[in-house]
């Protein structure tokens, strides 16, 4: 929506087209009953000016017109069609069965181009529109997939293809009355101790903690967390907390089923919610959201991939069309795991080039399947960020019509893009550049340590960015670290920390001295060093740098930072090995 109103307000001649068998413009948000917003608020230590809202623009507009960061979905749902309306260059077509790219190669560039789309709509019948430009904000990259763009699917970048986060099927609980509304404000209250990880307000509930501990009786594929509950003006609350594993988001096989192992699940959840919680004694279970909640499927490949080091450094980029600053929430990837918060940035910038894929021109990628890694797509994918990205492109598509170029060449014009910048600007978003102080743990010493474990998914800082770079690290947790790198490159590492400490009692007790360190790192790389020697080896190999070994202050008791070192350096020389 934003992408299609942002392009019409340039004069652009646009076609919103959805591909799904919905009634209302909103998808996730109305039809996934997803009605609490990831809100990024702009850093600041004033509380009077802390809900300044980082992406202004079109998304700011829609959310002037809603409730709050939890709204009623007919609210939102009416906000999104008066904006279409209202635009006399916007045509819309719902319901449309199939989507289907028109690429041709070209013979004097790398990269395809695509033309435009051929439509299937409702009753069947086929249309071919030609377009300057194509805007894919599919929640899973469909089209950017199917003109063959390159893409990784979940967690393949941390060497884990199978794996990504669980999908949630938001339900609805009725009966939800003013009177209990303000009871749960005391239960939430009393449950949160002041701690301020739990909360309520007029729309929107976070808490109900115990529900984390629900025995599924589907015990394979769901888990339940805390509530995030968001009221509807009819006297219901929609709750996004019911996680189900394993679904494939490219099946609707596999998507019905998720539907079913709903269905079978939440009256268990209820009663579970009534005897832990005495609040929830007359509220109904009243229907599950016609729509999955699909967290992750698709991140495409495009002319730059933020990284998760943009976000633990807060980097500003100089080809700006969006902020973020949403923590980065891994939800559960299995009902063993407990997910976890990598890192909480200030605030990071999301480039132009993350939405313009590789190899196929004349199209942009927004929303959660642009170019991301999946850390980062932990914090990026949220709706204001996806919003901005599609106001961005929406101006873009004007600016290459006019300018002549292709998105691609507009991507490594700083000329064009400050053209683009200044007229997203006119049209209300803020992009100014913005540098933020460095965080205390970027001045340490074992700083890039930090960086590649972060990057490999073996090391979180939670809400606080509590890395405890200078607390002591443990024998067990060494072998953590260091059996956690091997999936990343297997064939490099063949050899096994973990049989090192087999027979060791309570090695999360123990403390991890130097020659330990590197027995261990030996051991995985199946280097042969006799005992006592696993050091002086690796540094003659070149698997330990120098600075590396001198920079570790007490080599009979390395600290957390003192192994990411090492993680850093074997990790560094394996990625270099052919």
């Amino acid at each position: 929506m934003a992408a299609a109103v942002s392009a019409a307000r340039n004069g652009q001649s646009t076609l919103l087209v959805d591909g799904h068998d919905r009634d209302v413009l909103g998808g996730l948000m109305t039809e996934g009953w997803l009605n609490s917003i990831d809100m990024n608020y702009e850093p600041t230590k004033n509380v009077l000016t802390k809900h300044d809202i980082m992406n202004k623009g079109i998304f700011s507009e829609w959310y002037n017109q809603i409730e709050g960061d939890s709204f009623d979905v007919t609210t939102a749902a009416n906000a999104f069609y008066q904006m279409v309306a209202k635009e006399k260059n916007i045509d819309v077509l719902m319901k449309a069965k199939a989507i289907e790219p028109q690429v041709a190669s070209d013979a004097g560039s790398a990269a395809a181009q695509i033309s435009g789309v051929t439509l299937t709509k409702a009753d069947g019948t086929k249309q071919t529109v030609q377009a300057k430009a194509v805007i894919d904000a599919t929640q899973d990259g469909d089209i950017a997939a199917a003109a063959g763009v390159p893409f990784t699917v979940g967690r393949e970048d941390l060497g884990d293809p199978k794996s990504r986060m669980a999908v949630t099927a938001v339900f609805r609980l009725s009966n939800i009355t003013p009177e209990r509304w303000k009871q749960f404000g005391k239960t939430i209250a009393a449950e949160d101790k002041g701690q301020g990880k739990y909360g309520i307000n007029e729309m929107s509930l976070w808490g109900f903690d115990k529900m984390q501990e629900y025995p599924a009786v589907n015990k394979e594929k769901v888990r339940m967390r805390g509530l995030n509950g968001g009221r509807q003006k009819d006297g219901t609350m929609l709750v996004n907390a019911l996680q189900i594993f394993g679904v494939d988001p490219f099946d609707p096989k596999s998507k019905q089923e998720a539907f079913q192992i709903a269905k079978d699940e939440l009256p268990h959840v209820l009663a579970y919610l009534k005897e832990k919680y005495p609040d929830f004694e007359g509220v109904e279970l009243d229907g599950i959201a016609p729509e999955l909640y699909v967290r992750e499927s698709r991140h495409i490949q495009g002319e730059y991939r933020l990284s998760i080091n943009d976000l633990l450094e807060n980097r500003d980029q100089w080809d700006r069309i969006a902020f973020g600053g949403y923590p980065v929430d891994i939800q559960r990837t299995s009902p063993k795991d407990n997910g976890a918060v990598v890192i909480d940035p200030d605030k990071y910038a999301v480039p132009f080039r993350s939405i313009v894929p590789l190899k196929v021109d004349g199209l942009l990628v927004v929303g959660r399947a642009a170019s991301y890694n999946t850390l980062p797509h932990g914090s990026a994918r949220v709706i204001p960020v996806g919003m901005a990205e599609g106001e961005a492109a929406g101006a873009a598509a004007k600016l290459a019509s006019e300018s002549g170029m292709s998105f691609r060449q507009m991507s490594a014009s700083k000329e064009t893009i400050a053209k683009l910048q200044d007229m997203l600007n006119k049209q209300g978003m803020d992009l100014k550049p913005f540098a933020l102080k460095p965080a205390p743990f970027m001045e340490n010493k074992s700083y890039e340590g930090l960086k590649t474990a972060v990057s490999l998914g073996l090391a979180t800082g939670g809400y606080k960015n509590e890395f405890d770079l200078d607390k002591a690290s443990n024998l067990q947790r060494m072998v953590n670290l260091l059996e956690g790198m091997r999936k990343f490159k297997p064939a490099s590492m063949q050899g096994s920390a973990a049989a090192v400490i087999a027979n060791v009692k309570d090695a999360a007790k123990q403390p991890l001295t130097l020659d330990q360190a590197a027995q261990l790192g030996a051991a995985l790389l199946k280097v042969d060093a006799p005992q006592g020697t696993a050091l002086q080896v690796l540094q003659a190999q070149g698997v330990l740098s120098k600075a590396t070994v001198d920079g570790i202050s007490n080599k009979q008791e390395l600290t957390n930072g003192d192994t990411y070192m090492i993680v850093r350096d074997v990790y560094k020389k394996v990625t270099e090995a052919k």
